[in-house]
């Protein structure tokens, strides 16, 4: 069966014939019937229709809304419960060290992480669409949001001078509290900006977000992210710097203060990574034996709290630990609103990014496991994630991979094991979250550094694209530089501008061939491209490889006139000047047909007819001079006497380009050369009708179905002349 696959088709014995007549788009209106648009409601009635309210439209609403309504009553215990409850413990249990170290990254103090944990997580149980992915916090989006909030509340703003000692004091209570309404004030605004979006089925915004580009900007957000972790890994404190080449300055200021490095932190570090990276590579190794796996992240918190607690290293060594942790939960507070407009265009990149990572990872599990995932309501259910989250003094959210993989890995089913992992958030942040004050800074930022393995791998990707398509790898590469450099809001910005041109770039220069015809067949292919492909002797097949537009209608006409080989501009002077010629001409005979009738009525009327024969005889072979003269150009049977262009490639035409074909179609007619169109998508052809395309002159029998329709009758033309019915009595087998 395989071999037979792989089979030409030629050897197989498969082929079709097919008689029909030639069909210009005239006569495929009449033949297929051709719908109007009067045979659809009208507006009003349709939104009478959107509009209208019934039970089945409510109901059906209420659960496209809060998709828990729908899913929840028909939840199997027994099918899904085990799965869901070991998932949502293990899950749990990772929330714990990655919202703390996350917390970090968003420069707020580590509690503030495992509130992120718990509030967004429970909203998108209720509203979430996917089944798998598990929300909360994300590396990518905490250091956006640290970005932000250091910008904003940065350590010179609360920082005062010792008179005793001379040294610069930073009150940190007030620098956390201002943090804290920063990172809160962006998170609330963008939940808002995902909600509206939703709301507006606006969920297609993600597909302006390449795979390329989504991910050069997350290994670049990972590359900030560790480069902000280095003065807690070696224990200094750098400057924080913020804006274009912010990470360019913290690099070099960290390389200028590593004499200055805390040893003890150093070697906490160093420890805990080399600990995480083999814990971890041995998990990876025996996932297939593990049901879970290891909670290293977990183990190592547990661990390294215990010892430092025990030895003092906060002490005896100064290493940074994470110090008071509030028990209970936050009153709600909403947001301040004089932030607004400082950060409206971060949260705007913030929920178009945290949109983008969730939707893709959602749609990755959704085709596994056979489900759909609705883009919009994903939008608004991390919309409301971050609204609610951002009253809550939380900071924003998006989809974590390994947490994502941990959940899917270890049974979990249902959104059910998310609400179960923000349960033991619940008991940490009620009960246990003292226990960890001694927590060394130094821990966590090995935690966030070991988990961004999978996006530095992203690297790989070069290669990849280098071999599949340089466009996509420039575009990997263009976006690494421009986030690294211009940081994470303008390097965004400024890659999908990028990316847009690389569109319009490819758009502006497309591949242009002539087509000839493989023997044998109604196929055209490009002569430069396949030997078998042969021009139509008098026939110039002419196709762009892109839509024609404002862009490129320009060269699309320039590149025409060097393909079929004829200077229009150069005819048309020789035309005029054949006309001068024969007006000159029939002037000079004019006055010499007086003369010669003043000289008959002096001499008499005797030779009158004679002379009048004799003058009309020199004027028709004058004339015939003049018309062989004119027709001279087209005796050469290499000059083509039709051009066909194949349009099929076209999705859309605007003014400029519906006029551009106009001229091109009129000018060839000036020098003698039709011009046919063929292979036009019925949007195409509307819009050529709205433009203004068809006149008298031209109408819809210079359109083809196909590149093969309007050869034939190329031929016929040639053969038999112009036909009053262009499509009529002409027959082929195909």
């Amino acid at each position: 069966m395989v071999m037979e696959e792989r089979t030409p088709a030629r050897q197989r014995g498969l082929d079709y014939s097919v008689e029909r007549a030639v069909l210009d788009e005239e006569s495929l209106e009449e033949v297929a019937q051709r719908r109007t648009c009067e045979g659809k409601p009208a507006l009003a009635q349709r939104l009478r229709g959107k509009l209208s309210c019934s039970a089945a439209k409510l109901k059906h609403c209420l659960f496209t809304c809060i998709p828990v309504l729908s899913w929840l009553p028909r939840y199997s215990f027994r099918e899904c419960a085990l799965g869901d409850f070991f998932s949502g413990i293990s899950v749990g249990i990772m929330h714990l060290p990655q919202g703390m170290a996350y917390a970090l990254l968003a420069s707020v103090p580590p509690v503030f992480g495992l509130y992120s944990s718990f509030y967004p997580i429970l909203v998108y149980f209720i509203f979430g669409t996917s089944r798998h992915i598990s929300v909360g916090t994300f590396a990518v989006m905490s250091v956006m949001i640290g970005s932000v909030v250091e910008r904003l509340a940065p350590d010179s703003d609360f920082s005062s001078l010792d008179n005793v000692t001379n040294e610069t004091l930073i009150d940190v209570l007030q620098r956390d509290a201002a943090r804290i309404k920063v990172a809160a004030a962006v998170t609330f605004l963008s939940g808002l900006f995902q909600v509206a979006l939703g709301l507006v089925q606006f969920g297609f915004v993600v597909t302006y977000l390449s795979e390329p580009l989504v991910r050069g900007y997350t290994t670049a957000a990972a590359i900030h992210v560790i480069v902000s972790q280095l003065k807690y890994v070696f224990g200094i404190n750098p400057n924080r710097y913020s804006g274009p080449l912010s990470m360019v300055y913290t690099v070099i200021e960290v390389c200028a203060l590593l004499p200055e490095t805390n040893v003890g932190t150093l070697v906490v570090s160093i420890v805990s990574l080399v600990v995480l990276l083999v814990v971890k590579k041995i998990s990876t190794a025996l996932s297939h034996k593990l049901p879970i796996p290891i909670p290293i992240e977990l183990i190592l918190v547990i661990v390294s709290t215990v010892i430092t607690a025990q030895v003092q290293l906060d002490n005896k060594y100064g290493v940074q630990v994470v110090g008071e942790i509030p028990q209970g939960l936050q009153a709600p507070v909403f947001p301040d609103s004089s932030l607004f407009v400082s950060v409206v265009g971060d949260a705007f990149a913030i929920a178009v990014v945290g949109y983008a990572i969730a939707i893709s990872l959602g749609k990755i599990f959704a085709l596994k496991y056979g489900y759909q995932v609705d883009s919009n309501q994903e939008l608004v259910a991390l919309g409301l994630s971050n609204s609610v989250g951002g009253v809550f003094q939380c900071f924003a959210i998006s989809c974590s991979m390994s947490r994502t993989l941990v959940q899917e890995s270890s049974g979990g089913h249902t959104q059910v094991a998310g609400a179960l992992s923000a349960l033991v958030i619940l008991v940490i942040i009620l009960q246990l979250g003292k226990l960890f004050q001694q927590l060394p800074k130094a821990v966590l930022s090995a935690i966030v550094i070991i988990n961004l393995q999978g996006m530095m791998r992203q690297f790989t990707d070069i290669r990849t694209l280098w071999r599949s398509n340089k466009v996509d790898m420039l575009v990997w590469v263009v976006t690494l530089v421009f986030t690294l450099l211009l940081n994470l809001d303008l390097g965004l910005a400024a890659s999908i501008a990028f990316a847009m041109l690389t569109v319009i770039f490819r758009t502006q220069l497309p591949q242009y061939s002539l087509l000839g015809r493989i023997a044998g067949t109604e196929l055209y292919r490009s002569v430069e491209e396949f030997a078998q492909a042969q021009e139509i002797p008098g026939v110039k097949i002419f196709r762009s490889s892109a839509t024609l537009y404002f862009a490129n209608a320009e060269m699309y006409e320039e590149t025409l006139k060097k393909k079929v080989g004829i200077n229009i501009a150069q005819l048309l002077r020789h035309k005029k000047k054949l006309a001068a010629k024969e007006k000159r001409r029939e002037k000079q005979e004019e006055r010499r047909a007086k003369k010669e009738a003043k000289k008959n009525e002096k001499k008499g009327g005797g030779a009158t007819d004679c002379v009048e024969s004799e003058e009309t005889g020199q004027e028709e072979t004058g004339q015939e001079e003049t018309r062989r003269e004119g027709t001279q150009r087209w005796s050469n049977p290499l000059n083509p006497h039709s051009i066909i262009l194949d349009l099929s490639p076209v999705n859309f035409l605007d003014t400029v380009s519906v006029k551009k074909l106009k001229n091109i179609v009129s000018d060839y007619r000036e020098v003698g050369v039709e011009v046919y169109l063929a292979g036009c998508q019925s949007c195409v052809v509307g819009e050529m009708e709205r433009g203004g395309f068809f006149l008298k002159a031209l109408s819809k029998a210079c359109l083809f179905v196909s590149v093969h329709d309007a050869v034939l009758h190329c031929l016929r033309r040639a053969e038999h002349g112009p036909l009053d019915s262009p499509a009529a009595l002409e027959n082929t087998r195909l």
